[in-house]
Parts: C-alpha cells; sequence; structure tokens
C-alpha cells in the first residue's frame, strides 16, 4: 500500500482521502497510517506514527467521525470499531481512508 500512497493524486484515484479530509457521519475503513512529515506535532514521525498505531488506527480498523470541534472543526471525534479517540486534524493527516458509499 505504500507504493500506491507515494503519489497523492494516484491514491485520490483509487478513492483514498486523509481522515484530516473527513467529516461527521463519514465512515469507512482505515488502509494505511504513514507520517511522513514532522512539522507542527512536537514528535519525530516515528514517534507520531508509533502512537497512532497504538491508538488503533491500524489497517482495515472500521471508523467514524462522531464529532468536530467548534473551532477550526478540531479536534475530531472518531470511533475505531468499539472504542473512542480524539484525534487533532493535523495528526489525522497521516492516516489515509477509503470512506463507504453514501
Amino acid at each position: 500500500m505504500h507504493e500506491l500512497l507515494a503519489d497523492q493524486a494516484v491514491a485520490v484515484e483509487a478513492g483514498l482521502t486523509r481522515l484530516s479530509h473527513v467529516r461527521p457521519g463519514d465512515r469507512g475503513v482505515i488502509v494505511d497510517v504513514r507520517a511522513d512529515h514532522a512539522t507542527g506535532h512536537g514528535v519525530d514521525v516515528h514517534e507520531l506514527e508509533r502512537r497512532l498505531l497504538e491508538f488503533g488506527f491500524v489497517e482495515g480498523a472500521a471508523f467514524e467521525i462522531i464529532h468536530q470541534g467548534l473551532f477550526g472543526a478540531d479536534p475530531i471525534a472518531v470511533r475505531l470499531d468499539d472504542m473512542r479517540v480524539a484525534l487533532r486534524r493535523r495528526d489525522a493527516e497521516d492516516v489515509w481512508v477509503r470512506l463507504d458509499a453514501k
């Protein structure tokens, strides 16, 4: 999957998007977690990727966006299988997802 995500245009054409671009009510499945930038996170990319994986953002996990903050739509509340996680949109930028058809 990393090869597909190496080219963002190809990923979008394949129906993938970043978790940071989704809105409340959107559902889908996580395709990949790939921390490829460290701007503004306060940790290096490997640490960020490890944290996301530990929270449950793993390939194949079902998700639903259940809420977003009032100011700047940040953070977002994500239901991952049977748990809820709050995540900053800048961190959600590193999670690639495939949305369910509406």
